[in-house]
Order: structure tokens, then C-alpha cells, then sequence
């Protein structure tokens, strides 16, 4: 059984900002208090890859243990983590099984690509995403939440509402609308039937598509490649159907068109078709789950804290969002984005980075060979012991103007160095404006006091089906 800390402590917090308030600690499993065994290790991998991390990971600055054959470390020591991530980046590549589990469904987007073609991904995609390129897109952002929110109305008027499944669904659309600036009614049942059928049958890590060598098939590739047979056909046929569509679209600022405009500024090279089919299953699938849930765990964290809820909404409904351009980085929202990044802290969407190493190196002092496995996993990372204050508790303080800056790659959500997250503004954005915008309508109450858990094994979901009520506030006035 779990060991579960206690959801809520009656105790004052010690942050000036927030003296007064109830501490509040999320239910979470207890770490093994030793290595697992490798069998049960590699379990944890396919069924939740948090449990896979004993207590001395998350006091170490570095740990390691034997891994069929090579070394595995878990890196926790801020310049260890830059020499792997930045400075020596060109030695650490993507695991097989990392690659074998995602090319089905992404094929060669930005996300997994490497060498040459990631860097022309990157330096082709960079001014789709700068903040001047985000602002744009917002308008489509604040649409689509808008929508949302009321489906999940309608949804919480006829009793509690499942919010990962709401927010996923929301997400989704957000996703859509501003890839295309149109709603996904037509496509969106159909895509998240895909997605799910890979997530249930394919995207789970295998035992063999660990220690199998590149190149070398295992009998989940045939799947996957079936998968992708029909995956492939209609991905095209909605971006032909976006394509084709009235020209009111057209140079409509979404994604598709900054896309389709994009060029290599050292080559002038376009995306070819194919490419970018998969930047458009790239941004889609990565973006939508992983913001769908870092709402889902906001919206858990304040139902377990509804002192520092109130404080969110009252934030919120005093805001203009009117034109909400801007608005998680202008100063209307700051405890709203500090909620976000503390969310992001405890809850990271991307729980692990994992890369091989193509050659020998020394990282704080540890040989690592050939073919070890290098991880860094931000679920460690940001619950350090060494690291932060009190980091089992929910802290939005931590993140507040004026708040001491966490150490330099010691708060990595969204990765580190060339390879971190090209849409993090993006899904910022997002997620501080769907959070304003929710709790400027609802009071949010859990309607069970059963904890609920992460479960990461792609992301850091929920382990169950969380229902919550969703009360009606008064109308925000002029």
C-alpha cells in the first residue's frame, strides 16, 4: 500500500507572503526506501515511473545503479545537470526505447529528431514561437477556453464534473483552434480515439524496447507501424481539409499559417509536407496533454487549499481580461502564473529526461561510459531535499515577484538547454488564462476526500478519475 502524507496540516506557513494560511501538503506515495529490484525496477517503468526513484534520489546529488549491463544515474547536482543538458549536450541522445515508443505517432517532428534535422526543425520553428507570435495566437487560445468552459458548465449544472477528462478535452480544442483557428467538432472524437488507443496499447514502455538494439524490431513495432498506416492518412486529411478551407482563414495568425511560412534562415528551406505533417502531430499531442494536465493538478492543489483559492479568484475577477493578450506575463496575474509554476514544480508534465551517452564523460566526478543512461527527472529535481524549502508543500510564494530565484537548473519544467520546450510560452499562456478564466466562474470542491495520485508514464496524470463540484460565482460586474 502507498504511504500517503497527510492532505491538509493546520500549521502556518512561514512565508511572509502567505503567514496565515494553511500548509498544504498533496497526497503523494512515500519513495521506496531502497533500490527496487532490476524486475520490479522495469515494471515501474511501464506502470509508473515514479516509483522507480528511492529516498536517496531525492537526497543525492547524484546517484546511479547497475542497469542490464551499463550504469544508470538519476542527476540532481545543478552542474551536473547543465554539463549533460548544455555543455556536453552533443554527447547525449535520445534512448532507443524513447524513440521506438514515440516516432510511431510523431514521426520525425522536433521532439525526437536529432543532428542536422533537429537543428533545422528548431531554426525553422523559433519565430513561430517567439512572445511577439504568441500574443497572436491568444485570441485563439481565449476562444477556445471560453468554449470550454462552457461545455464544463453545462457538464457541472447536472452534478460533478471529471475535470482531467474535462480539461482534456479543452485542451484539445485550445490545441486545434489555434493550430487550424478552427473548432475540432469535426475531427477532435476521431483524434482523441487515436490517441487514446496508442496510450492504452503502444505508448507504455516494454522490457523489450529497452534492451533491444536499434534497428532490431520487437513484436509492439508491428502494431505501432499498423497504427501509423492509418495515424498518417489522417493527420493529412485534416490539414488538407484547414487547407482547403474558406479563405476567411487564410493569414488568420494560427499555427499552420506561421508554419507553412516558415523558413530556414540559413537555407531558406521550407518544411517539405511531410515535416510538416509531423510538427503539426508534435504540437498537437505534446501540447494538449501536458497543459491538459498541469490544469488538472492546479485545479486539485487549490480544492485542497481553498484559502489560497479565494486569493486566485479574487485575483482573477479583479483582472481586465478583456483582451487577455499578454496577461501571464504583463502583471495582471501574478499569483496566478505563481500558482502555475508551483503546479509545474510539484507536478512536472515531462516527469524524466533520459539520454544515452554516445561516448565517455565525467559528470561530478562519475565516469560515465559509453551507453550509460543519464536521467534527469524534474519530479526529483524540483521535491530535492538539498534543493528547496519545505518541498512537499504547495508554495505559490515560492514563484512571487520578489521571491528568491530557485537555483539555476535545479526548476527545469520545461527542460534546459537547446533542447528545452520551443512551446513553453505557449502553454503558459494557456494554462494562466483557462485557470483566471475558470475561477473567475467557479468555486472548485473535491466531491470525494479518496487522494488522488500521480501516474507518470509518457506524463504525470492522475491515477484515477477525479470528480469535482463546480459551484457558480456572481457575475463579475463592470
Amino acid at each position: 500500500m502507498p504511504v500517503l502524507s497527510d492532505a491538509t496540516v493546520t500549521q502556518a506557513r512561514t512565508t511572509p507572503s502567505f503567514a496565515g494560511l494553511p500548509r498544504v501538503v498533496p497526497p503523494h506515495r512515500a519513495p521506496p526506501e531502497r533500490e527496487l529490484p532490476i524486475a520490479a525496477y522495469l515494471r515501474s517503468i511501464r506502470d509508473n515511473g515514479l516509483d522507480g526513484f528511492p529516498r536517496r534520489a531525492y537526497e543525492e546529488p547524484v546517484s546511479r545503479r547497475g542497469l542490464l549491463g551499463r550504469w544508470s544515474f538519476v542527476l540532481n547536482d545543478p552542474e551536473a545537470i547543465r554539463r549533460v543538458l548544455v555543455d556536453n549536450q552533443a554527447n547525449y541522445a535520445r534512448t532507443t526505447g524513447t524513440t521506438r515508443i514515440l516516432r510511431p505517432i510523431l514521426g520525425d517532428g522536433l521532439l525526437i529528431s536529432e543532428g542536422a534535422a533537429w537543428r533545422h526543425q528548431r531554426r525553422t520553428l523559433a519565430p513561430a514561437f517567439t512572445p511577439r507570435a504568441i500574443d497572436g495566437l491568444v485570441p485563439h487560445i481565449a476562444a477556445a477556453v471560453t468554449e470550454g468552459l462552457d461545455h464544463i458548465a453545462a457538464e457541472a449544472a447536472a452534478g460533478p464534473v471529471d475535470l482531467f477528462n474535462a480539461f482534456y478535452r479543452l485542451a484539445l480544442e485550445v490545441a486545434g483552434r489555434a493550430m487550424f483557428s478552427v473548432g475540432m467538432d469535426e475531427h477532435g472524437a476521431e483524434l482523441r480515439r487515436f490517441i487514446a488507443e496508442y496510450a492504452v496499447r503502444m505508448g507504455r514502455p516494454h522490457l523489450l524496447d529497452i534492451v533491444t538494439p536499434p534497428g532490431w524490431p520487437v513484436p509492439l513495432d508491428w502494431a505501432r507501424a499498423r497504427f501509423r498506416r492509418r495515424w498518417i492518412p489522417f493527420l493529412d486529411r485534416i490539414i488538407a481539409a484547414r487547407q482547403q478551407a474558406d479563405r476567411s482563414h487564410a493569414g488568420s495568425g494560427d499555427l499552420l499559417d506561421l508554419l507553412t511560412a516558415a523558413r530556414n534562415p540559413d537555407t531558406g528551406a521550407a518544411f517539405t509536407p511531410a515535416e510538416l505533417r509531423d510538427q503539426v502531430a508534435t504540437m498537437i499531442l505534446a501540447g494538449h496533454e501536458t497543459t491538459a494536465g498541469t490544469l488538472f493538478w492546479a485545479a486539485y492543489l487549490l480544492a485542497l487549499a481553498p484559502e489560497m483559492q479565494e486569493r486566485v479568484a479574487a485575483e482573477a475577477r479583479s483582472a481586465d481580461l478583456a483582451d487577455p493578450t499578454g496577461c501571464q506575463g504583463d502583471g495582471r496575474l501574478p499569483l496566478t502564473r505563481a500558482v502555475i509554476d508551483e503546479t509545474l514544480r510539484l507536478y512536472p508534465a515531462a516527469f524524466v529526461v533520459v539520454r544515452r551517452a554516445l561516448g565517455p564523460d565525467t559528470v561530478a566526478g562519475h565516469p560515465v561510459n559509453k551507453n550509460d543512461i543519464v536521467m534527469v527527472s524534474p519530479w526529483v529535481l524540483h521535491r530535492h531535499r538539498t534543493l528547496w524549502s519545505d518541498p512537499e508543500a504547495f508554495d505559490p510564494g515560492r514563484f512571487l515577484p520578489g521571491a528568491p530565484t530557485p537555483p539555476r537548473f535545479a526548476y527545469l519544467p520545461f527542460g534546459a538547454g537547446p533542447r528545452v520546450c520551443i512551446g513553453a510560452q505557449f502553454a503558459l499562456s494557456e494554462a494562466v488564462l483557462a485557470l483566471a478564466l475558470l475561477l473567475v466562474r467557479f468555486r472548485l470542491v473535491l466531491d470525494d476526500h479518496e487522494p488522488v495520485l500521480p501516474q507518470a508514464v509518457v506524463t504525470t496524470q492522475p491515477d484515477r478519475a477525479a470528480r469535482f463540484r463546480l459551484i457558480p460565482r456572481d457575475p463579475v460586474r463592470p
